[in-house]
């Protein structure tokens, strides 16, 4: 029995390096995993990484954390837990993870979409969103029959507005009646409020509505008033296929698993990345057959100019709102104009709330 005792603990004494060298890999998430949207995406990431590494990394995941003293308890709990490697993936989340990751100067932290980089173990990453912006407001200025284009925007930050400037942008060029109309919902995922807006902006004449929200229940309001709509982050096409035109899509799993492998191999470092289309980073859903056979073709060739790196959505000339200079002709904005964005291009007639 003694003997049996000694291989047992001398088994399980040989098998801790293995777990010694596991990598914990920990992800805050601001909605619910099944949203169908932002942070569903990100968790079809995460379980990717499982996929990849199998039993080299642990992973871990909290939803629904509000920005503020929530997350800094989740991220704080997940550092004192032995976590290598945190995600936040919501743009709010930027102070929390500064002012734990300065407590934590071992453990590796990376924030989407975010803009503050404190410490040396804060990276950054985000995509190019207004690229598939350009793309699906192309198609609606195409589709639009009353020639009124409604948008469910989250909260009036960049990433936000740049996205309805593009959309704007590239329905008007194609279109020079289409109007804008926006409706702010004010938080990320809230089905509800997302169905309200949809119904708002059908009300004022919509018939095709776009969204920077998560929830499916603009496209089944859509599909109901028997107008089109696009979808947001994943293929929602399942959800209102006689609605959904097509969607962007968020691809966070080859980020990931560099991001994971990085950390593996002792190589990690800060980084503050950008990616969009050519980085596979922003794809699209399956376009509909609803969109007509040479809008498609338009579409299709549109991404492979934005991936050739022959065509950027935001090339002037382009006007402020007020009808000040932007963008001088054939002059392309800068990143830093893009990340720093806080006014409507011409010819948007809402007002950005404060």
């Amino acid at each position: 029995m003694k003997k049996l005792l000694t291989a047992t603990v001398l088994g399980a004494t040989l098998a801790l390096p293995a777990f010694a060298d596991t990598t914990k890999v920990g992800f805050v998430y601001i909605g619910p995993v099944g949203d169908h949207g932002w942070t569903y995406t990100h968790d079809v990431a995460r379980l990717a990484l499982e996929e990849e590494f199998g039993d080299a990394i642990e992973t871990t995941y909290v939803e629904n954390v509000d920005y503020g003293a929530d997350a800094e308890r989740v991220m704080t709990q997940m550092a004192l837990s032995g976590t290598d490697l945190i995600f936040a993936t919501s743009f709010g989340y930027g102070p929390d993870m500064n002012t734990v990751a300065a407590r934590f100067p071992d453990v590796k932290f990376e924030h989407a979409t975010g803009y503050i980089q404190e410490t040396d173990n804060v990276s950054l990453y985000n995509a190019r969103f207004y690229e598939g912006r350009a793309v699906i407001g192309h198609i609606a200025g195409k589709m639009t029959q009353t020639n009124r284009i409604g948008y469910i925007a989250s909260f009036p930050i960049p990433e936000v507005i740049m996205g309805i400037n593009s959309a704007y942008l590239h329905a008007k060029a194609v279109n020079p009646d289409v109007e804008f109309n926006v409706v702010w919902a004010y938080s990320w995922y809230d089905p509800a409020q997302e169905a309200a807006a949809a119904e708002a902006l059908i009300e004022q004449g919509a018939d095709i509505i776009m969204q920077h929200t998560d929830s499916t229940a603009p496209l089944t309001v859509a599909q109901d008033a028997g107008i089109f709509a696009f979808g947001q982050a994943s293929d929602m096409s399942a959800f209102a296929p006689e609605a959904h035109l097509t969607g962007i899509l968020d691809v966070w799993a080859p980020y990931y698993i560099e991001r994971v492998q990085a950390v593996i191999d002792g190589t990690w470092e800060a980084g503050d990345v950008w990616h969009g289309i050519v980085d596979g980073m922003v794809g699209f859903a399956p376009m509909s057959e609803l969109i007509p056979e040479d809008v498609r073709a338009e579409a299709e060739g549109m991404i492979e100019a934005i991936a050739a790196g022959e065509y950027h959505p935001f090339t002037g000339p382009i006007n402020r709102q007020d009808g000040s200079a932007w963008l001088a002709d054939g002059e392309v904005a800068s990143d830093g104009d893009l990340l720093t964005m806080d006014f409507y291009v011409e010819g948007i007639t809402a007002e950005i709330p404060n």
